[in-house]
């Protein structure tokens, strides 16, 4: 903080606070910053001449759309948004899938916390007897609460 020592109407011991910006400080500081930014973006490029090779890879293509199974607390199963049973879930998933190998399909299930042991195995039995193998099950995520 200044303090102005003398001032036009006052005495010669009169002292008040001086409420104006010094800004020499923060002007030498950004000029410091010009001066290193300056000497250091020319060591950023590239001086070194390559002839890069043209690109033959082919764009992988988009992965599909996940295929969820929602398990409900009584027992319901749905395949997306549509209500199925477990005699007809393979069939469902099929038609979901197209013409996609079920083998290679990684099916992601949703199930209630209080649902039945008996359902869920119910539901993983069709899974496996239809040729899904591949299973992720999908729990709320806790680490941002």
């Amino acid at each position: 903080m200044a303090a102005k020592l003398s001032s036009g109407g006052g005495g010669k011991y009169q002292i008040e606070a001086n409420s104006e910006i010094n800004v020499t400080p923060f002007v030498d500081v950004m000029l410091v910053l010009l001066i290193i930014f300056m000497v250091a973006a020319p060591l950023a490029t590239v001086s070194v001449p390559v002839e890069l090779p043209i690109a033959v890879a082919k764009p992988a293509p988009n992965p599909p759309k996940p295929v969820y199974i929602s398990i409900q607390n009584d027992g319901d199963v749905f395949v997306g948004d549509f209500r199925t049973d477990v005699g007809s879930l393979g069939q469902d998933l099929t038609d979901q899938i197209g013409s996609r190998n079920p083998a290679d399909e990684r099916i992601f299930i949703r199930g209630d916390q209080n649902v039945r042991y008996g359902d869920f195995m119910q539901v993983m039995n069709a899974l496996q007897d239809n040729g899904f193998y591949s299973v992720a099950l999908v729990g709320e995520d806790q680490s941002t609460q």
